[in-house]
């Protein structure tokens, strides 16, 4: 039943940005103790909010099905309380349990690159960045983004780390807030209008 039938008014529309803001937060995170080894309900609405829907199939099959036990065995071996800035380079390397389950969920029906680098995202906030068209264009393509955004955080003694954690001071968020979700927004932020053509 919508709002509209039982209220007599429109719903209520939600902010992107507002929107946006829940993702790594709903329901306590993704990589809270309870559930960080594996996808639940709350990370599919999650990931909802920055603008993808898992497909259904998928969605199941994450939940219920051999997907979602393949994944949390590869969650297994992906810190959970490490920040990319401090992870060593083979925990986002080729090969490695991270890239694996980037891989095995890009293959899925319908999902790709994007969907996958944000269920991930969603685990593992700290250390696995989201990576969309948007970022891609903003960043100019690079040829390994995880690495390469590893190495760019590492730099000067952690120099850009350290200012992505100044900007989410200065913006008044939470400690909670990942170093990298504060450099997701800020590229979001800065990147051109929708419709640009990305070189």
């Amino acid at each position: 039943m919508t709002c509209a039938a039982t209220s007599g008014s429109a719903c209520p529309r939600v902010p992107e940005r507002s929107r946006g803001g829940r993702f790594e937060h709903l329901a306590g995170g993704g990589d809270r103790r309870q559930v960080a080894n594996r996808f639940t309900a709350e990370d599919l609405v999650a990931v909802q909010t920055l603008s993808v829907t898992v497909p259904a199939p998928v969605a199941l099959d994450l939940l219920e099905g051999p997907l979602g036990t393949q994944l949390s065995e590869l969650l297994r071996g992906i810190p959970s309380d490490t920040d990319l800035s401090d992870a060593d380079a083979s925990v986002v390397a080729d090969g490695s349990p991270a890239y694996r389950a980037w891989r095995l969920l890009e293959n899925q029906y319908k999902v790709g690159w994007v969907i996958a680098g944000k269920l991930l995202a969603r685990k593992r906030p700290r250390l696995l960045p989201v990576y969309d068209r948007v970022v891609r264009c903003g960043l100019g393509h690079p040829p390994s983004f995880w690495t390469d955004l590893r190495t760019a955080l590492r730099e000067d003694d952690a120099a850009l780390h350290r200012r992505l954690l100044g900007l989410r001071q200065s913006a008044g968020l939470p400690e909670t807030v990942s170093a990298l979700r504060v450099a997701d927004v800020a590229v979001w932020m800065a990147h051109p209008a929708p419709g640009h053509r990305c070189p």
